[in-house]
């Protein structure tokens, strides 16, 4: 059972089917038995069937049932549309959530290796500055913020502090709990999964940590928790300059922690691209999706690039 990986479809109006498939056809007979997909049926089979992608998918009641073929498992989800590529932004805001609640109830039960849910269009979540991050974090009872987002590649990570939300809100957002809240959650899971404390590097928020003024963040937060952590025993540096660190000094930790999301999202993609998948720790189950978006504007054009999908499956299969 463990080795059993869950797919959620995310949002109907994307690349998602199309990267399912490419994922897919890349994986071994044996991989291909251990993985649901979370989805609508007939969406995906109409989605693929557009696309030209010859696919045999099997409808499943649940991963426990026995299934003695290779096709495409189905766990299937109530939704009802017209236009497979165009589903109405109610219909897919429902579907979206019931798909995720039907991952994480099952992820709960520590059956699965963990979820991977495809890109989201987050306004469908319906609640402001939620990702499928918090989403995920509520649903899992998690109070204190003390999920993290963490964006992986192959020897070297980022974290931003906040997530989704406004560059004007981050300052009022942060605070040195907040900061070492996330850095414990980060160290920890380092310890189980990598056997080793991770080096942290830690940015200011400021351009050039405002100079470590004494009405700054630098000062007032983020220097604060960067003593509660090294207390604890982490190995932790900072507050590092922001504008310079993603030249080369990067290379020197194994997670670069910021305030805010495209702080630490924007350098990493540029540097590392489709390299990297996004992985939430701090929940009861391994939550990854894949390092993009829905990318509307290349839907039904066969161009989209599946390798961070393939990378968030192929890390479950080798934990």
């Amino acid at each position: 059972m463990k080795n059993k990986i869950l797919i959620v479809s995310g949002d109907p109006n994307s690349i998602n089917s199309e990267i399912i498939y490419k994922s897919w056809k890349s994986l071994s007979a044996n991989k291909k038995r251990n993985i649901y997909i979370i989805t609508n049926y007939d969406l995906l089979k109409e989605q693929l069937k557009i696309l030209k992608y010859p696919i045999k998918l099997t409808k499943v009641k649940n991963i426990e049932e026995k299934v003695f073929t290779n096709d495409l498992k189905i766990l299937d989800v109530k939704l009802t549309f017209k236009d497979p590529y165009n589903v109405p932004f109610k219909s897919s805001s429902i579907f979206i959530k019931r798909t995720l609640n039907l991952a994480h109830k099952i992820a709960s039960t520590g059956n699965v290796k963990g979820i991977i849910n495809c890109p989201i269009d987050k306004k469908k979540l319906s609640m402001s500055n939620q990702g499928v991050t918090e989403f995920l974090a509520s649903k899992c009872k998690i109070k204190d913020n003390s999920e993290v987002m963490l964006i992986k590649g192959k020897k070297f990570s980022v974290s931003p502090i906040t997530t989704h939300i406004r560059l004007k809100d981050v300052s009022k957002k942060i605070n040195s709990n907040l900061i070492v809240k996330k850095l414990s959650t980060i160290n920890e899971w380092f310890k189980i999964f990598y056997k080793k404390k991770p080096k942290i590097g830690i940015l200011g928020l400021n351009p050039h940590n405002a100079e470590l003024k004494k009405n700054s963040e630098e000062h007032k937060i983020i220097n604060p928790a960067i003593k509660k952590a090294f207390k604890k025993g982490y190995k932790v540096t900072g507050p590092l300059v922001a504008d310079t660190v993603f030249i080369k000094d990067y290379k020197n930790y194994d997670v670069i922690v910021g305030m805010y999301h495209d702080q630490v999202l924007t350098p990493f993609k540029t540097i590392f691209k489709f390299e990297a998948i996004n992985i939430t720790l701090g929940l009861k189950y391994l939550r990854l999706s894949p390092d993009h978006g829905v990318a509307k504007n290349i839907l039904r054009k066969k161009i989209a690039n599946s390798s961070s999908l393939k990378k968030c499956i192929e890390f479950l299969f080798n934990l």
